[in-house]
């Protein structure tokens, strides 16, 4: 387990709710990757990132899924793609990412609480 934190530390990491509307491979990443476009609604609209999720996702099949991602890191340059927020996941047990996502389908743009 991480260490403790206040309410306020958690209050500072901004988690929304988005949905993939564009996905691609990304064979120029170092390790397999797919590129992600996430809908976020509103003022935050479209945002890319790259997610390391080829173990059990293909670019085809992440059209229309929801996600939650961290919409407050600063763009992070991975290879040739800026990438703008960090899509969640959890690792199964050896090892692979599996992406978090609401239970339900819930409106683009809520903040995780």
């Amino acid at each position: 387990m991480a260490d403790q934190i206040g309410y306020p530390d958690f209050e500072k990491v901004d988690v929304r709710v988005g949905t993939i509307v564009d996905a691609q491979p990304f064979p120029e990443a170092r390790k397999p990757s797919i590129r992600l476009w996430v809908d976020f609604g509103g003022s935050i609209g479209v945002k890319k990132s790259a997610a390391q999720i080829t173990v059990h996702y293909a670019p085809d099949r992440l059209i229309g899924r929801q996600v939650l991602a961290v919409v407050n890191f600063p763009p992070r340059q991975i290879g040739p793609v800026l990438s703008e927020v960090l899509v969640l996941g959890v690792p199964d047990e050896n090892g692979a990412v599996v992406l978090l996502k609401p239970d339900l389908a819930v409106p683009l743009g809520g903040r995780m609480f």
